[in-house]
């Protein structure tokens, strides 16, 4: 049986024709960059995080980046963030010059540990940006707490969290600003990049708007340097035939990772692997399904010689990478990071998956633990 990590092609055909009369639609109009597709997804999106304010851009890197400029973070500054997540978490900061300081994942969540933030906060530190890993979000309370005692902006990275949500509140409305990627993996993904800033303040939402157009508010009138980062009403158009199915598509994810458990637990495999851990307070829509296994690697190619499809998010924690070496971090720093990335193993968690995919996974996890 094959089984690959994500069919987009089992997605794509039961929406087909809607998104197909989508394209037609703005393909006829020939306007293409921003304009009034992309100003209906924005209120589309307002209204599904539950924000007043949301601008789209180019791509999720782009969100970050343009939601780090929006909060005044440049040369010389400081922005807490975890070393376990996408590299384009970190990258943004130091676009900016800034310095990105890392503390500690919880090995349970892989989510910021808040009881390390303080420590890391310093007189520099113009921004606190917790990570929603794998479609859970942080622990906010306490992230919320000290941002507010020390008069620090949150930007939260939900690249990875839309429809998620904290005590009921959504990924994208807990900080000063949201960031979201509607990459083609993501629960809400495009034809292509995308990305989506969201927040409750005007002031920061305008900003954005003109920092996405070169710094501009009227035409070849540039109040900052900005970046062309505009989302085009193609993207636009597909995300919006998505969106209506997002929560489906999130109960598919659910539903699939309950069986998950299920199975896991009849074949007596967690003294071999350990499940995702999901806290009370959040409502997980599993962007990831991601599990920990003894003798990873291994399991791993084995997985891949039986036609199932796997990945490993992420192998190396960022203060490990070789341009961050200048950071003074070193093996150690950063333990539950490092044991995450040595440990973890991503499986198809997909809306589309069957069951009887999901039970050949699994049984194919017991034959690999049985064969020693």
């Amino acid at each position: 049986m094959n089984v690959p990590l994500l069919d987009l092609r089992a997605q794509y055909q039961s929406i087909r024709a809607e998104v197909m009369a989508a394209l037609e639609a703005v393909c006829d109009e020939q306007a293409f960059i921003l304009g009034a597709r992309v100003a209906d997804l924005e209120k589309d999106i307002q209204k599904y995080v539950g924000v007043s304010q949301a601008v789209g851009v180019a791509s999720g890197t782009d969100a970050i980046l343009l939601a780090l400029m929006a909060c005044g973070v440049g040369a010389g500054d400081e922005v807490v963030t975890v070393p376990y997540t996408f590299f384009a978490t970190a990258g943004s900061i130091s676009r900016l010059g800034a310095k990105p300081v890392f503390v500690d994942i919880k090995p349970d969540t892989y989510n910021m540990d808040p009881a390390l933030l303080e420590g890391a906060v310093s007189s520099r530190t113009k921004a606190l940006m917790p990570v929603h890993l794998f479609g859970q979000c942080a622990e906010m309370e306490p992230i919320l707490q000290i941002a507010a005692r020390k008069k620090i902006p949150v930007i939260e990275d939900a690249a990875q969290a839309i429809g998620a949500t904290w005590r009921n509140r959504k990924a994208g409305s807990l900080g000063q600003a949201g960031c979201f990627s509607f990459f083609p993996s993501k629960n809400l993904g495009g034809f292509g990049d995308g990305g989506m800033v969201t927040t409750n303040d005007q002031a920061l939402a305008d900003r954005v708007r003109m920092l996405r157009v070169h710094g501009s508010r009227a035409k070849y009138v540039h109040e900052a340097i900005g970046l062309n980062s505009r989302l085009d009403a193609l993207q636009a158009a597909v995300l919006r035939v998505k969106l209506k199915h997002l929560e489906m598509w999130s109960k598919g994810r659910q539903r699939n990772a309950a069986r998950y458990e299920a199975l896991f637990k009849q074949a007596n495999l967690l003294g071999r692997v350990t499940l995702p851990t999901v806290t009370a307070e959040n409502h997980h829509v599993y962007n990831q399904y991601v599990i920990r296994a003894l003798r990873r690697d291994q399991l791993r190619a084995y997985l891949q010689e039986q036609g199932i499809g796997t990945e490993i998010y992420y192998p190396s924690p960022l203060h490990l990478q070789v341009c961050y070496k200048d950071l003074g971090y070193g093996p150690g720093s950063f333990p539950y990071a490092e044991r995450a990335a040595q440990e973890t193993l991503a499986l198809p968690i997909y809306a589309e998956l069957a069951e009887d995919q999901q039970a050949y996974v699994v049984e194919t996890i017991k034959k690999f633990y049985g064969r020693s």
